[in-house]
C-alpha cells in the first residue's frame, strides 16, 4: 500500500495547465515601452548606484502579490495578468531613467536587473539587482509587498537603488 500511495495521490492531483506560449526576452516589451507624448499610467524609474556602465538594464513590472511576483513571464501573459518589460543598453554616462507603461493605475511590484554580462538572467557574482521601495536584500527574494510601487493616472516617479554582491550578501555600493 505504501508504494501505491504516491500513485494514488498523483492520479487525484489536478493536471497542471499547459502554457502554449513560449517564454522569450520579447514578452512584455511592446506593452511596456513608453512613447513620446503619451499620457497614461507609467513608472519613471530613476536608477541609483550603478557599479559600472556595462551590459543592459532590464526593468520588469509584476502584479503586487507573492504568487505572481517574479513568476515566469509566459505564464503571466497567458493568464492575462500584468507583466511589462523594458530592456535598454546601460548608458555610457549621466543620470539613468527608464520609463515603463503599466495597464492601469494601482499597485505593482518592480524589479530592476543590471545584467552586466548580457546573459539575460541574474548572476549572483556579477549582476546588480534592485526593487521598488528598495527593500533590504537577504538570501531569498523579497515579498511582493516590500517591492510595491503605486502608479497614478500619469507617469509616477520611482527610485530604485541597485544592490551588488558584497561579501556573503547583497548591498548598495557605497
Amino acid at each position: 500500500m505504501a508504494l501505491l500511495l504516491p500513485l494514488i495521490l498523483a492520479a487525484e492531483a489536478p493536471a497542471k495547465p499547459a502554457v502554449p506560449l513560449a517564454s522569450t526576452p520579447e514578452l512584455g516589451k511592446a506593452e511596456g515601452k513608453c512613447r513620446a507624448g503619451e499620457s497614461g499610467p507609467a513608472f519613471l524609474v530613476d536608477v541609483i548606484g550603478l557599479k559600472d556602465r556595462t551590459g543592459k538594464l532590464k526593468l520588469e513590472v509584476y502584479p503586487n502579490n507573492d504568487t505572481d511576483f517574479l513568476m515566469d513571464d509566459n505564464v503571466l501573459v497567458y493568464q492575462g495578468k500584468a507583466f511589462r518589460r523594458v530592456e535598454e543598453e546601460t548608458p555610457a554616462s549621466g543620470n539613468v531613467q527608464i520609463c515603463v507603461r503599466v495597464p492601469a493605475a494601482g499597485p505593482y511590484s518592480i524589479m530592476l536587473l543590471h545584467d552586466r554580462d548580457n546573459n539575460r538572467k541574474f548572476g549572483w557574482w556579477v549582476d546588480g539587482i534592485g526593487f521598488a521601495s528598495n527593500p533590504r536584500l537577504g538570501w531569498h527574494k523579497p515579498k511582493a509587498a516590500a517591492t510595491k510601487a503605486v502608479a497614478g493616472n500619469g507617469p509616477t516617479r520611482v527610485s530604485i537603488t541597485l544592490n551588488y554582491r558584497n561579501g556573503l550578501g547583497m548591498s548598495p555600493i557605497n
